[in-house]
């Protein structure tokens, strides 16, 4: 009599395999949906980034201002955790106000040790060699500025506006150098700010002519970086 042979069982069903990557693509739409690049947190971000690039003086959530003693350097260190939460928040307002103004390079955020930095770009809001204002071009942006400025979470805060050049050589029949000129600039971006209703009595000027170039002067995109207004949201340890 012959055996009867066993019947191999069926292999297991593959089908669960499309409801599960159904699934996950559901999933991954869901949290692109979400995702909002108007609230990274720049100051955050630029923590990371500088961690990254080894900066010692960039990174970490100290309390106080530290001291490098084999150097013998006083550094500030980022704001503390309470206080850097505070600033970050404004620092997310700043990106969903200022987006138009950023994506038309007339401005640009970053963040470093002095704060929040507004940079105006020296091309759009003035002419070469002057310190007049275009208001022309630049109003709505001064204005979307000084409404910032004002509002209530910045209220006990303090501001710095710093006007910069690159190193061409000015009218001297206007200007005796560019420190006059990246303080006459930094002093115009104020009182403009003041008429569109901001409290003086939390800013200071400086002006720094070629002093503190972003990028080198050998080249006219550079020199273009160069030229700037920084409106400066300042950290506590830079009063």
């Amino acid at each position: 009599m012959a055996k009867k042979e066993k019947k191999q069982p069926k292999p297991p069903s593959q089908e669960w395999l499309t409801t599960y990557g159904d699934m996950i693509t559901l999933m991954l739409c869901f949290f692109v949906m979400l995702y909002n690049p108007t609230e990274i947190d720049v100051v955050i971000l630029n923590q990371m980034v500088a961690s990254f690039h080894g900066d010692p003086a960039a990174g970490g959530q100290s309390l106080t201002s530290g001291r490098l003693a084999d150097l013998g350097n006083n550094i500030n260190t980022m704001p503390s955790m309470e206080k850097g939460k505070s600033l970050g928040l404004a620092v997310k307002r700043a990106v969903s106000l200022f987006a138009p103004d950023v994506k038309t390079n007339r401005i640009s955020l970053t963040s470093d040790e002095r704060g929040l930095v507004i940079t105006l770009a020296s091309d759009t809001f003035f002419k070469p060699g002057t310190a007049v204002l275009d208001l022309e071009e630049t109003r709505e942006t001064l204005l979307r500025i000084a409404q910032f400025l004002s509002e209530d979470e910045l209220k006990n805060r303090k501001f710095r506006i710093e006007g910069h050049t690159d190193d061409s050589i000015v009218d001297s029949d206007v200007w005796p150098s560019n420190w006059e000129l990246s303080t006459a600039r930094a002093t115009n971006v104020l009182h403009y700010l003041s008429d569109f209703g901001v409290n003086e009595s939390q800013f200071s000027v400086a002006g720094y002519a070629n002093t503190r170039p972003k990028f080198s002067n050998d080249t006219p995109e550079g020199q273009a970086y160069n030229r700037r207004v920084d409106i400066i949201i300042l950290d506590d340890g830079h009063f």
